[in-house]
């Protein structure tokens, strides 16, 4: 896709993978000059590309972050996985260890959800403009 609004990347499974999305991120908010709550949608990208790396992507495989600017001025942050499971947000009072990130996501994102794809799935954020 040649759209200038539209960037995609992907990433092996990795650790180091989940700082070089976020950075994936905040260059290309910087060339869309997106400076409104860049913070939040880099954390959030992030925890999404973390949990993709510890939770989501089967050995062998790696992850794809996806930004689109759409027509109403909507940042859309995607990662695409190919592992099963649902990624879920622990209830209050759980002791996992793992889960903290989607509160984060929830907290900050305007909107975010999960869609199938085969295999596998993506989790996504929105912040509108």
């Amino acid at each position: 896709m040649n759209d200038p609004r539209f960037r995609e990347h992907f990433y092996p499974r990795r650790r180091r993978s989940v700082p070089a999305a976020r950075d994936f991120t905040r260059r290309a908010l910087k060339d869309w000059d997106i400076t409104a709550r860049c913070d939040d949608i880099v954390l959030c990208l992030g925890e999404l590309a973390a949990n993709a790396v510890l939770h989501g992507v089967p050995p062998g495989r790696g992850f794809r972050v996806v930004l689109l600017v759409t027509a109403d001025g909507t940042l859309r942050g995607e990662v695409h996985d190919s592992g099963g499971g649902h990624p879920r947000i622990p209830q209050a009072g759980e002791g996992d260890e793992s889960g903290r990130g989607l509160l984060l996501v929830r907290a900050l994102a305007d909107r975010w959800g999960v869609a199938e794809r085969d295999p596998g799935k993506i989790v996504w954020c929105e912040f509108t403009g």
